[in-house]
């Protein structure tokens, strides 16, 4: 067997996907599909989109002290404000230990989250629900929910760099039930405190994950390619 050979082949192995990027571009394809099919029974006014409504009702008719209190409480940890600034301290820190890989995946998965929901806002221009009492005013669009989309994002993100950092399983454990709770939980206070249909909420999840699993998988791509034996050789 020739050198040449050997070469290619070790050229091929190392051009496989990894299971990390299988699995990025597999998530971001279902949510990307999810994102779709819940814009499309919105744009169709299907039955999904009546039990918005209704949802939204009952929520609204049922609200109670301390429960509303807490809601408050829980919704700005998704806040524009908020996420930003964690994220900024978060990309500060990165910048000063110069992982610069992970400067490029929270300034990318946050902060280009951000923008990619105001422009879906805008293209979809849902109005929110509508009371006659309402816990919370807002004039903005209603979908996909800001605040779910950047709570996904940024703890999801988080959660990915906790990940890298520790092979213990019960702390891995802990860290993805910390984020599949406090995603959702944000997610009910929106649809609680009046400011999105549930449909708005499901849909700023799905948008959530499709670009933080792009940001990530794309990250993750980079500093595969960049370690590499020719490009190190090569820089």
């Amino acid at each position: 067997m020739g050198a040449g050979n050997v070469s290619s082949r070790v050229v091929r192995f190392r051009s496989l996907p990894r299971p990390q990027i299988a699995l990025g571009l597999i998530v971001f394809a279902i949510m990307t599909f999810g994102l779709w099919e819940i814009s499309e029974g919105i744009s169709g006014r299907e039955p999904a989109t009546f039990a918005d409504s209704e949802i939204s009702a009952w929520l609204h008719n049922h609200a109670r002290q301390p429960i509303t209190t807490g809601m408050f409480v829980v919704t700005t940890f998704g806040s524009t404000q908020w996420v930003s600034w964690l994220a900024a301290a978060f990309i500060a820190y990165f910048i000063v230990r110069r992982r610069f890989y992970w400067v490029l995946a929270f300034a990318s998965s946050v902060f280009g989250g951000m923008l990619l929901n105001k422009l879906l806002k805008y293209f979809f221009h849902r109005t929110r629900p509508f009371f006659q009492d309402p816990l919370l005013t807002l004039t903005s669009y209603s979908f996909p929910s800001g605040h779910t989309m950047m709570a996904t994002v940024l703890y999801g993100v988080i959660a990915a760099y906790l990940l890298s950092r520790t092979n213990d399983w019960r702390l891995r454990l802990l860290i993805i039930l910390a984020a599949a709770i406090l995603i959702p939980l944000i997610a009910f206070s929106r649809v609680y405190l009046g400011a999105h249909y549930l449909t708005d909420v499901l849909g700023a999840m799905a948008e959530g994950l499709a670009w933080l699993s792009l940001c990530l998988t794309t990250t993750f791509s980079i500093w595969r390619y960049r370690r590499t034996p020719a490009n190190k050789n090569a820089g």
